[in-house]
C-alpha cells in the first residue's frame, strides 16, 4: 500500500482539505486498497484541534468528509510515508530539515503543485488570514493538483485510474 502524507503549517486548512480530496478520489476510482493518506503540520500551533471552520465548510460544499485532528509531523511519518507532499516551499524546507536531522533518506518529497502541468506558481496559498473565497481557491488548486498527482502515480506505480 502506498502511503501519502499531506503537509502544511498548522494542519487545519490546506493539508486536511488535501487529504479529504485525495481520499475522495481514491474512493471514486476504487483505489482504497492501494493507498492510505494522512495529513499533518510542521508546527505545533494547533495540535489536537479540528480543521478550521472554513475548511470544514468548503469540504461540506463538495461533500468531502473530514475526520481529523491537527497533529505535527514526526520521525515515524518521515520513515513510513512513501510520499511527503508539502503545500509550500517553507513546509518542504521544514520536511527536508527534519529528514537531515534524523538522517533519513527520502526521495519523494514534493510540492503538490509540482504535479500540475505548467503551474503559474508552485505554492498553495495559505487561506488562514482570508475569507471563504481563499478556501475555495485552495480547493480548486488542490483538486486539480491531486488529479495530476494520481496520474503521476498511475504512470510510476502501475496504478490504473
Amino acid at each position: 500500500m502506498i502511503k501519502v502524507l499531506f503537509v502544511c503549517l498548522g494542519n487545519i486548512c490546506r493539508s486536511p482539505l488535501a487529504q479529504a480530496i485525495f481520499d475522495h478520489k481514491i474512493n471514486k476510482y476504487q483505489l482504497t486498497n492501494k493507498f492510505s493518506s494522512d495529513s499533518c503540520g510542521t508546527s505545533d500551533y494547533h495540535i489536537g484541534e479540528l480543521p478550521d471552520e472554513r475548511t470544514m465548510n468548503c469540504a461540506a460544499k463538495y461533500r468531502l468528509p473530514i475526520d481529523h485532528r491537527a497533529r505535527q509531523i514526526n520521525r515515524v511519518d518521515l520513515r513510513e510515508f512513501h510520499y511527503l507532499i508539502a503545500m509550500d516551499f517553507s513546509n518542504k524546507k521544514n520536511i527536508n530539515h527534519l529528514l537531515q536531522k534524523f538522517k533519513i533518506a527520502h526521495e519523494k518529497v514534493f510540492l503538490i503543485r509540482e504535479f500540475q502541468p505548467e503551474p503559474d506558481v508552485l505554492e498553495v496559498p495559505d487561506p488562514y488570514y482570508g475569507g471563504e473565497d481563499g478556501f475555495e481557491e485552495v480547493y480548486q488548486i488542490l483538486d486539480d493538483s491531486i488529479e495530476h498527482f494520481l496520474e503521476y502515480l498511475k504512470k510510476g506505480e502501475d496504478i490504473y485510474v
